[in-house]
């Protein structure tokens, strides 16, 4: 069975994804909450993104386990970030690091064709990429994890789209800190 894409993702409760000027200074990230993250992105298959998430990702994380004031899950997930494949969505850069493929375009047979090689699901995060895979009906299953907060304004995480989507409630789990996971998967993906 080809790999899922999994848009991986936080938001708040009033639905974004990004606080005005790109905060996410909000996100409620705990030791626990970030070991979960750990143990759920170190089984994917690789992780794709648009420029300005992967550009946010790779200034911190290719380094962040020899920071000492890094937490035991911050050094873990260094390692998880720096081996696992990456794709970047850009039309303004070509080559990236970190074991890291650059693609100008989305394309759904291309998409498609990514999943079923990939040795997992692929972690989908970045807001401009996954409105666009949603308009594509690229989107298997939707990993959302809503920290207890209104930012007012910002990224939404859904804009609107004519491409509808039938879901069902895979799982969910609370986390002390008050963040709550919901899964999604497509209705007719499963």
């Amino acid at each position: 069975m080809p790999g899922k894409i999994v848009l991986f993702t936080s938001v708040s409760l009033d639905g974004y994804i990004e606080g005005e000027e790109h905060d996410i200074g909000w996100h409620r990230v705990d030791e626990e909450l970030h070991r979960h993250f750990n143990e759920e992105l170190a089984a994917m298959g690789g992780f794709v993104s648009g420029r300005r998430t992967h550009m946010l990702m790779a200034d911190f994380w290719p380094t962040a386990d020899a920071d000492p004031e890094s937490t035991p899950a911050m050094r873990e997930f260094a390692e998880i970030w720096r081996s696992t494949p990456k794709v970047m969505y850009s039309t303004t850069v070509d080559r990236a690091d970190w074991n890291t493929t650059v693609v100008p375009r989305v394309d759904p047979a291309e998409v498609r064709a990514l999943a079923a090689a990939a040795d997992g699901d692929l972690a989908l995060s970045g807001a401009s990429l996954a409105a666009a895979f949603r308009e594509r009906d690229l989107i298997d299953a939707y990993q959302l994890y809503v920290h207890p907060v209104l930012v007012g304004r910002g990224i939404p995480l859904f804009t609107p789209t004519d491409t509808p989507a039938g879901l069902r409630l895979d799982r969910t789990r609370n986390f002390p800190n008050g963040v709550v996971l919901l899964r999604y998967e497509r209705e007719d993906r499963t």
